[in-house]
């Protein structure tokens, strides 16, 4: 559920008390471990903390024009939610982090980079805050523009592969249309060869 709040105060105020407090106690550990160089901000309706383009200019992939998101803290309809792009483009971290969650007893309700949680009880802070502080920007971009890297490969196979089948039909059915072709020629040489005998 985005927000239209343009800044991060007007955004929590919105919020009802309970979820209010479970997010400031989270972004309170978002803040005490970010690594510098990223910066706060309300990035797609949410509190989003990113690479900014100062450091990186190139900007995120699918929009150049907003700096690459790295985390971000979002209340939805049915519960609150930390999107956590930086374990997404690192597999390593991602898999320490799911561990080090599940050591804690805590259920860990995750998609492919999203934690979902709808109270601060849910939430493991420490596991949360070590992960954030494993991830410097150097180390970030590294691994996103490795995810980059390996997504423009699958896309040039997946095109050459369409290519090559596509030549490999048109050379079949040029195969084909030459036998039909020279079936039609037998046929008709046979025809006239008939008819002379007749006349």
């Amino acid at each position: 559920m985005p927000s239209k709040q343009s800044s991060i105060d007007a955004y929590l105020k919105g919020l009802p008390a309970d979820r209010r407090e479970t997010l400031e106690a989270v972004r309170e550990v978002v803040l005490k471990n970010l690594p510098k160089g990223y910066a706060e901000t309300v990035q797609y309706g949410m509190i989003g903390y990113g690479v900014p383009h100062g450091i990186y200019p190139a900007g995120y992939h699918c929009n150049p024009s907003e700096p690459v998101p790295f985390l971000s803290l979002a209340n939805q309809k049915n519960h609150m939610a930390l999107y956590m792009f930086c374990l997404y483009t690192d597999e390593g971290e991602l898999a320490r982090f799911v561990e080090e969650w599940k050591a804690t007893g805590k259920k860990l309700d995750m998609g492919k980079s999203c934690v979902r949680f709808k109270t601060l009880e849910d939430v493991p802070l420490q596991v949360i805050g070590r992960a954030i502080k494993r991830i410097p920007v150097k180390k970030f971009i590294a691994s996103y523009e490795a995810g980059l890297g390996e997504r423009a490969n699958r896309a040039t196979y997946k095109k050459g592969s369409k290519k090559s089948s596509g030549t490999a039909s048109k050379k079949a059915a040029k195969k084909a249309n030459k036998k039909t072709t020279s079936k039609k020629a037998t046929k008709k040489s046979a025809t006239k060869k008939t008819s002379r005998k007749t006349t």
